[in-house]
């Protein structure tokens, strides 16, 4: 299948090239020289704007950018890629952003007969590369079963969660509580720190009991307590702390929209905010346990 893929970052570019991988042919667009010139030789071959893209007789096209206007702009704009593909051709987007203006954007794609799903992901950077990212995808059935061996190029886990936004639904409200896990597994870390218990049988004893998640026996945010996460080598790699913040204010601002009380979600987004504020908007997450911790544990 020949296949338009915008958006080449960390993200992007791992997932573009599993698609060649698989035997896809590939037209790139990114700003980036770099991040293009990687993939053109790889056999992907290039194009000036999206619009171009578009024009190339592509039959799908997937974009994976960092903000709504973004996509917005890439979609709607007048050089953007609905004024220019042709009708059919699927589109996937795997950006997070919020679900009302992805919906909008879907309802103007299936207005031109282009079918359109929103496919956010989990997995982060190794999961990219490795292929193995989990997709939550929202849009109709049939454009689902069409997607499915795109996706199943780029990801191990392929779930539809109904129709257009829903997967960025099940994105925000996953990555919601998993902002809020990770304070409360930072809390008790702390607390137990001061209190003069041994952080690694603490640990032990969390993730053989009722506070056992994934903050606490994956992404312990206590250094040396889990030596693959990002707390051992000094909150580096991981899920940063400003992409944390970015799926909160997401989660809050879906939620003022809905009318729906957040009230732990907000109160882990003003944590971060004030953590991000600090500089530390580059360490991975779990160094959120700085804010609670009397001693500097970076």
């Amino acid at each position: 299948m020949h296949i338009g893929f915008l958006g080449l970052g960390n993200m992007g570019g791992p997932m573009a090239r599993n698609l060649l991988k698989a035997g896809h042919s590939l037209t790139v667009f990114d700003p980036s020289l770099q991040a293009t010139t990687a993939l053109v030789e790889l056999g992907a071959r290039t194009a000036a704007s999206p619009a171009e893209l578009a024009r190339d007789d592509v039959d799908a096209i997937v974009t994976m950018l960092p903000t709504a206007a973004h996509v917005k702009e890439v979609y709607l704009g007048t050089q953007g890629l609905l004024a220019n593909v042709k009708p059919g051709a699927l589109l996937i987007d795997s950006s997070t952003i919020d679900p009302l203006s992805s919906r909008e954007v879907a309802r103007l794609a299936t207005a031109q007969d282009n079918p359109m799903l929103d496919a956010p992901v989990s997995g982060g950077t190794g999961g990219a590369a490795a292929g193995t990212l989990t997709f939550m995808v929202g849009g109709t059935a049939s454009a689902f079963d069409q997607a499915q061996p795109l996706l199943a190029a780029m990801g191990k886990n392929i779930v539809h969660c109904g129709d257009n936004g829903n997967g960025l639904v099940a994105k925000i409200a996953n990555n919601m509580l998993l902002g809020i896990s990770m304070v409360g597994v930072a809390e008790a870390m702390a607390l137990g720190h001061v209190l003069g218990m041994d952080a690694k049988v603490l640990a032990g004893i969390i993730n053989t009991s009722s506070g056992r998640c994934w903050s606490s026996e994956i992404n312990n945010p206590f250094p040396g307590v889990v030596e693959s996460a990002p707390a051992s080598r000094g909150y580096s790699g991981g899920f940063g702390t400003e992409l944390m913040l970015k799926d909160l204010g997401l989660a809050t601002e879906a939620a003022r929209h809905a009318k729906q009380p957040v009230v732990l979600g907000a109160a882990a987004q003003q944590l971060y905010q004030t953590f991000s504020l600090q500089g530390h908007g580059n360490l991975d997450f779990s160094a959120i346990i700085n804010l609670f911790s009397r001693d500097d544990l970076q």
